[in-house]
């Protein structure tokens, strides 16, 4: 254990020494970011993050971001591509109704399980999924449209190190994958970057994930220091517009987005994979992921 926090620590005092944002005309670092994740990292916690400037592509933060780490939901941004190149391509309808059946069933994030409504339209479906990372929605689509092409339209991206690896599932046996989804923070934001640019396959394609996508309600992480309604954001709020995606299990928490200021705009990732035993661990991880959020702010704002 000894020899394993002291690597973390000197993985900590690296990323610190080389991630010292000195950008065009300004002082800000991201210092407090950085203290923040190095506690973690000492602690025992698992971290990677990177954080580019979105028109420059100049990288600001850079923690391990290479690293594949488990994302929980963030993987369903993928199916969400899918679904939109089928739909601007014409092999779905956003009106064909899709119906749910107990294979589909899963607990946790999402509200249609809360419904009585038995199908409801594939855009519909699309919009749960971008709002409340509805899972029961999540895995009605994977079924209409194949993990399989799933996998095959990130590897066409040219994602290695980003996959959705399974649908979801209130409980994962051997015979399972591990974990939803895995992603590294250098391709997390470049997906990110990407859609927001309207270079994932065409221009409408992008636009509609990220339409989907601003209609997320979990602002519980990163972006909680950002000062924005989570119901309701889809315009600048003081000058500020985020699009962001969430990924939380037992032992993650992970978010990767796109924020935008008056001064500048941002494309951040953060992951991290930690022993969610008690409460004070958890709650120390998400303070963690605050600051990140608080030096991102200042440096668009």
């Amino acid at each position: 254990m000894t020899t394993q926090l002291q690597e973390s620590e000197r993985r900590s005092r690296q990323s610190a020494r080389r991630a010292r944002h000195r950008g065009p005309g300004s002082s800000e670092s991201f210092e407090r970011g950085f203290e923040a994740l190095a506690r973690l990292a000492v602690s025992g916690v698992q971290v990677s993050a990177r954080a580019t400037d979105l028109t420059t592509g100049a990288v600001l933060f850079s923690v391990d971001d290479h690293v594949v780490m488990p994302t929980a939901s963030i993987g369903k941004v993928l199916l969400l591509v899918e679904v939109a190149a089928r739909l601007q391509s014409g092999q779905l309808s956003p009106l064909a109704h899709l119906d749910r059946d107990a294979r589909d069933i899963a607990g946790d994030s999402g509200i249609w399980q809360h419904l009585h409504v038995p199908s409801l339209p594939v855009a519909d479906l699309a919009a749960l999924v971008g709002a409340t990372s509805d899972n029961l929605a999540t895995n009605v689509l994977l079924r209409r449209v194949g993990l399989e092409a799933v996998s095959a339209r990130t590897e066409s991206l040219g994602l290695t190190r980003t996959a959705l690896l399974d649908l979801v599932r209130d409980h994962r046996g051997p015979d399972d994958a591990p974990q939803l989804s895995v992603g590294s923070a250098n391709e997390l934001t470049w997906l990110f970057s990407a859609l927001a640019r309207g270079e994932i396959v065409n221009p409408a394609t992008s636009q509609r994930v990220i339409s989907w996508l601003s209609l997320n309600s979990d602002f519980s992480l990163v972006s909680s220091a950002f000062g924005l309604d989570p119901h309701s954001h889809r315009h600048p709020e003081h000058g500020i517009l985020l699009v962001n995606k969430t990924g939380t299990d037992a032992g993650v928490r992970s978010e990767v987005g796109v924020l935008r200021g008056p001064r500048a705009g941002v494309t951040y990732a953060v992951s991290t994979y930690f022993d969610d035993t008690d409460l004070p661990s958890r709650l120390a991880v998400i303070d963690g992921m605050r600051a990140v959020g608080l030096d991102l702010l200042e440096y668009v704002f």
